[in-house]
């Protein structure tokens, strides 16, 4: 039990062993193709683990921004999609154990949030907490997705990124989360996926391969991905027999490959440089906005959807 009175955590968990890692896979504003729900199901998929922590999320949770979906069956209402934000212990394809704490972004508290995440990190003596996050880039999807890493402490770095100076871009609880518990010294990292800014509504399976590749990466533990890498491969088929069929959405993608070309050739990862401006959005939506809805059918999602319940 805990005194924090946003979580409430387990006493007593069997097998989780000492000094386990957190995943932190929080779905809304950092999750550009469901990059980050498709790696949760992922992780998900050979057995939901039990919980061990359950946070408040009524006290985190703006309802009427992101309406939870209920179901309306002739005369009543049921089943009522609740969002939960929970860490669940799972195992790796190693059978090691590790948490994974899930569900929607806090709209509200992050202060709150991130001080009853600490709560679970002392509690459970947690020896690494792992970020994960998908981004909308100007980047075409027929060349390898980037990847940015970043973290509290410069040794858990893994590569090198070539961001140059400092972005004020818009914060978020993994964000600050990385803040508050670097400043009491305890180490976090995290992993960013950059999407095609003209798939981000869409599934996007190789942002999920990706994230989980860094997870790899920065903890030792092993995952079976076939399963992503073969939904990542049919999308891009879909992908490209849809191109063939709008050429003015092609021609637009043409584009961005020979400037993202020139950017490696010039030694420089960045696209956000703005001496070779990309497609504007305005010049992108209305052509992408009738490619996604061939591309997903009648229910295509909007880009914002992302920010809602999966």
């Amino acid at each position: 039990m805990t005194g924090n009175r946003f979580v409430h955590i387990v006493d007593d968990v069997d097998g989780l062993g000492d000094a386990p890692v957190l995943v932190v896979a929080l779905h809304g504003f950092l999750d550009a193709g469901n990059g980050t729900v498709l790696a949760v199901d992922h992780l998900e998929g050979g057995g939901v683990g039990p919980v061990v922590a359950t946070f408040d999320v009524d006290a985190f949770h703006d309802y009427r921004a992101r309406r939870p979906a209920i179901s309306f069956v002739e005369d009543h209402y049921e089943a009522y999609d609740a969002p939960r934000l929970v860490v669940r212990l799972q195992r790796d394809a190693a059978d090691r154990p590790f948490l994974l704490l899930s569900g929607p972004e806090p709209d509200n508290r992050w202060e709150a949030f991130v001080g009853a995440v600490r709560e679970v990190v002392d509690h459970f003596g947690v020896s690494l907490v792992i970020s994960l996050g998908s981004v909308p880039m100007a980047v075409p999807h027929t060349r390898p997705i980037a990847v940015t890493q970043h973290a509290n402490r410069r040794e858990l770095m893994r590569r090198v990124n070539h961001w140059r100076g400092e972005l004020r871009i818009p914060s978020s609880a993994h964000g600050l989360l990385e803040v508050r518990l670097g400043e009491s010294d305890h180490p976090m990292t995290g992993w960013v996926a950059h999407v095609p800014h003209y798939l981000q509504g869409s599934d996007y399976p190789e942002a999920a391969r990706a994230l989980l590749t860094g997870v790899e990466d920065s903890t030792g533990l092993t995952f079976d991905l076939d399963a992503l890498k073969v939904a990542a491969e049919q999308r891009l088929a879909e992908v490209t027999e849809h191109l063939e069929e709008n050429p003015d959405v092609a021609e637009l993608v043409a584009g961005m490959e020979h400037q993202y070309d020139a950017f490696q050739r010039g030694g420089d990862e960045s696209l956000l440089a703005t001496e070779q401006p990309l497609p504007t959005g305005e010049e992108l939506g209305a052509e992408f906005e009738r490619f996604l809805a061939g591309l997903d059918g009648p229910d295509t999602t909007a880009p914002e959807a992302p920010e809602g319940e999966n």
